[in-house]
């Protein structure tokens, strides 16, 4: 059966999106632990060999079965606000009432036969408040040194996304986004459908807070939902834009395009797949980074491309002409 959650008219009015560092870090810790995800990823995990090799987190597979199965919620909590730091949603891990973790956790070792019953399952559970502090220090390690590097341009993806999203929802109304979420999500008489998701027992129900929508890099190809009482309902879905974050060689542009353009430029525009740098499209495009920012000032005053600052870089990414340009979907009167 799958999961299905019907919606009543105050969940209607307070769906909304956030972004989740914390989530983002335990669904890469996710995704390294089932290979089946690893197909956009193989740029990034090549780039991260020799960090994983020297990263020691033991203890928190414990709580990742590999073959599927429950993670503990309160590992990738959905956040209380739309963009939350890491270091507040690591603050609000390490504060997790000690009964809470004690049944999630358990609930986890159970996928794994044997588990609870081993040595390391029954330590975990039997001092859960210093579990939970042990889980917390190793995330803050996954974090700075699988995440936290490319976390700029991971998030203008995840915004994009969002971005993205709200136009479809202006365009065309909730309806309009909600279908278009990912191809196994159905919305129909007020229930949002997961047909690739089992119906989970103790799934926590809309309940008048609204679900939580979360796009994310790591969780391709999976929808993720059913967190349990107290957490929010929550539906994490791949983000738009997420296969080339870390693509690698960039892809070549359409003739028709190369042709308008020139070919440098439109390998530019067509290479922007994620939001990214100067400095990123020189190095994928093996150009002079001044040469670049010729062609992205151009794009850019073209309205093909736009601009947003993060931190210390400025990040660029592709306006929905730019998308319908490199995709082909320009005809008459577009514009």
């Amino acid at each position: 059966m799958p999961l299905a959650l019907r919606l009543g008219s105050d969940d209607l009015t307070r769906c909304r999106f956030a972004i989740s560092p914390l989530c983002q870090t335990h669904e890469a810790l996710r995704m390294l632990r089932r290979p089946a995800r690893h197909g956009y990823h193989r740029g990034w995990l090549r780039r991260m060999g020799r960090t994983l090799a020297g990263l020691d987190l033991t203890p928190l597979w414990l709580f990742v079965p590999p073959a599927g199965g429950y993670t503990p919620d309160f590992l990738g909590a959905p956040p209380g606000e739309p963009y939350p730091s890491f270091d507040d949603e690591l603050a609000r891990m390490r504060a997790t009432d000690p009964a809470l973790a004690h049944t999630e956790m358990t609930r986890s070792l159970a996928c794994t036969p044997g588990l609870a019953q081993s040595r390391r399952g029954r330590a975990a559970i039997d001092d859960p408040a210093a579990t939970v502090q042990r889980l917390a220090d190793l995330t803050e390690r996954a974090w700075h040194a699988l995440l936290a590097p490319d976390w700029p341009r991971h998030r203008a993806v995840l915004e994009a996304d969002i971005a993205h999203r709200s136009r479809r929802a202006a365009d065309g109304g909730l309806d309009a986004l909600l279908t278009g979420l990912h191809p196994s999500v159905d919305w129909a008489d007020h229930t949002l459908t997961l047909r690739r998701y089992a119906e989970v027992a103790d799934a926590q129900r809309p309940d008048g807070r609204g679900v939580l929508l979360m796009p994310s890099v790591f969780v391709w190809p999976d929808v993720v939902s059913g967190f349990a009482q107290p957490w929010q309902p929550t539906l994490i879905y791949p983000a738009r834009g997420m296969g080339g974050l870390h693509a690698d060689p960039p892809p070549r542009p359409p003739r028709a395009l190369a042709r308008l353009l020139g070919h440098r430029r439109a390998a530019v525009l067509a290479g922007l797949t994620a939001p990214s740098s100067t400095t990123d499209l020189a190095r994928r495009h093996g150009l002079a980074p001044s040469t670049v920012s010729a062609h992205l000032s151009t794009l850019r005053e073209a309205g093909l491309l736009e601009s947003r600052r993060r931190s210390h870089h400025v990040l660029y990414a592709r306006t929905p002409l730019g998308d319908a340009l490199v995709e082909g979907d320009v005809g008459p009167g577009a514009g």
